[in-house]
């Protein structure tokens, strides 16, 4: 049996990266599973590979209030139940403030921000009665500034105190809430800056490990944020970036 062999666990953005290495992950550990994404092709291929005891799919924008309250109704009505609540969901944008659309910075933040609030506000109730968790997908840019990610800066800084606030609204009523804070992720969301070598080049530099992470060394610590082992943790936004904010470096995207 694994640790989440009896529970209902829902993972947003699980169609790649961080979001497809934790789903993986929850399977591997037994957990009944739902996953969503807006990437149709992506999530069916994801659920395929899982030999978790049941999935449920929903193709999602997770910006849209109606379409996470949607995924919350259909979680509870196919299961019965939502014990852990994983808000990976999350847009970049590659810019500084007076660069690129107005509009990309309500994207941003529509995705980023509101995405995580709409889905804790969806989940909490059900949460509240399997006294259950939320591991939100936050980043070491919701720590500190980073160059030209100001937007996504904006987003996952209000993610990292929001994590904290609702951790602690909840704890009398048995929910854990809590964040991973990554520093560069080699997945699909930083495909772009990978095709730059000698910008990643810096990015690693300034990590003391010497490398960004891959999404599996991301999706361990969600898993054991989520499990039982991690009973007594709440509001704590844990970084998960290879030293980088142990040092004077400054943060590194997820």
């Amino acid at each position: 049996m694994g640790r989440f062999s009896d529970k209902v666990v829902l993972v947003t953005g699980a169609a790649s990266g961080i979001g497809e290495a934790a789903a993986r992950r929850f399977g591997r550990e037994g957990a009944t599973l739902v996953l969503a994404d807006r990437n149709e092709e992506g999530l069916r291929k994801v659920a395929g590979d899982i030999a978790a005891a049941e999935v449920l799919t929903q193709v999602a924008d997770l910006s849209n209030v109606d379409r996470c309250r949607d995924v919350i109704a259909a979680a509870a009505e196919k299961f019965g139940r939502l014990d852990v609540l994983v808000n990976n969901a999350g847009k970049d944008h590659l810019g500084k403030v007076d660069e690129g659309d107005i509009g990309d910075f309500s994207t941003v933040i529509e995705t980023d921000l509101y995405g995580v609030f709409y889905m804790t506000r969806f989940a909490l109730p059900h949460l509240r009665r399997s006294r259950g968790c939320i591991v939100n997908v936050s980043s070491v840019s919701g720590l500190g500034g980073d160059w030209n990610h100001s937007f996504y800066c904006a987003a996952k800084g209000a993610v990292t105190n929001f994590t904290r606030a609702v951790a602690l609204d909840e704890a009398r009523n048995g929910v854990r809430v809590n964040a991973v804070n990554p520093s560069l992720v080699y997945t699909p969301f930083t495909a772009g800056m990978q095709d730059q070598p000698e910008l990643v080049a810096k990015f690693e530099e300034r990590i003391p490990m010497g490398r960004g992470a891959r999404p599996d060394d991301i999706s361990g610590v969600i898993a054991f944020l989520a499990s039982a082992d991690a009973q007594f943790v709440t509001g704590v936004n844990l970084p998960v970036d290879g030293g980088l904010s142990a040092s004077n470096g400054q943060p590194a995207l997820s």
